[in-house]
């Protein structure tokens, strides 16, 4: 392989990147592709696009990477959610990783967090610690998660679930429960005061509307609220996002009534039809507590998630490339205990 050369952001465009990630990397989801990061610049925050490419010309990229500059007040950092994406054995990731760091070193970050799509295996923790990473103390984005097969057929995908979701979907379609979906201005704000009234009942911090508002103008059409409801009654919401040959289950909020009937099973069921009507692959339900951990604050949705079937899937779990060592330490304890409170 020849000498690898990094694109710059004027030089890498979010087309190029795009084409890159969608084309021959079927693992990468919404999180590194463009509309990811238009969300954030929506915002206000700045982002990069990075590609590293074999040739000088800029030609055959072997990696990419979409990178946020969070702004924090425990210091500034640098984050690829889902990412960076490209053959993480390679030399090609190692220098990729060194001028990431360059980046970062250029706008005082103490640290940068990623948590790549590459499966939680022994190799792949020896790996990061080869390339000089070690294991965050926060997550970043599901790093455990249900996956179902959508070339299944709906017979195939309704007999892998569980008992109790099955008869829930069929209680639904029974009731009568209806199933829509928006990508109106109107539909992001209503999703947002109701997950504004489930995050004070669930006790999470949601999405501000700034940024659910961005992500509807950086997606298009492929981000869609999907509302399920009973003679008018609203029982619940979804944002869900379409990328490349993935569907992916983004933020929920239910009401109260919602708790009692199945709005919930119905709108899952109505995802599931309509992504694979789109011809999509799979469905990522995005997000369950780690395996045997029955305290955790996911364990509730982790039931309901895991009874459509599927396979459940552990990514390799967030790692840090500490710029700033002793600083990074301060990080590193608060995060901890904000972990602990949070029962993350």
């Amino acid at each position: 392989m020849k000498k690898s050369v990094k694109l710059t952001l004027k030089e890498c465009t979010p087309q190029d990147l795009d084409n890159f990630v969608l084309s021959q990397h079927e693992e990468a989801n919404f999180l590194q592709t463009s509309a990811w990061g238009k969300s954030y610049e929506k915002i206000n925050d700045e982002v990069f696009y990075l590609l590293e490419c074999q040739h000088a010309d800029g030609t055959s990229p072997v990696c990419s990477a979409v990178v946020i500059l969070k702004k924090a007040k425990r210091g500034h950092y640098l984050e690829i959610p889902g990412g960076p994406i490209g053959d993480w054995s390679s030399d090609a990731m190692e220098s990729f990783l060194a001028e990431i760091a360059d980046i970062a070193r250029a706008h005082g970050c103490v640290f940068v967090r990623m948590r790549p799509n590459i499966p939680d295996t022994l190799e792949n923790r020896i790996r990061a610690k080869e390339l000089g990473l070690v294991q965050s103390p926060m997550h970043l984005h599901a790093e455990h998660t249900v996956m179902l097969d959508l070339t299944k057929t709906e017979d195939e995908l309704m007999a892998d679930m569980r008992r109790q979701t099955r008869y829930e979907v069929r209680r639904a379609a029974k009731l009568g429960i209806e199933v829509s979906h928006s990508n109106t201005k109107k539909a992001f704000d209503e999703f947002f005061e109701l997950q504004q009234e489930t995050a004070k009942r669930q006790g999470f911090i949601p999405p501000s509307l700034d940024f659910l508002q961005a992500q509807r103008q950086a997606f298009g059409k492929n981000a869609q609220i999907y509302t399920a409801s009973l003679d008018g009654e609203v029982l619940a919401r979804g944002l869900i996002m379409l990328q490349g040959p993935e569907a992916v289950y983004n933020e929920a909020a239910s009401t109260e009534a919602g708790r009692k009937l199945p709005g919930a099973y119905a709108l899952q069921w109505q995802v599931i039809q309509d992504a694979k009507a789109a011809g999509l692959k799979r469905y990522n339900l995005f997000g369950i507590a780690p395996p045997n951990s029955p305290h955790h604050r996911y364990a509730g949705v982790t039931t309901f998630k895991t009874g459509f079937g599927g396979e459940q899937i552990t990514y390799l779990p967030a790692q840090d490339m500490v710029i700033k060592p002793i600083h990074y330490k301060f990080v590193h304890a608060l995060e901890q205990l904000r972990k602990k409170r949070r029962h993350l």
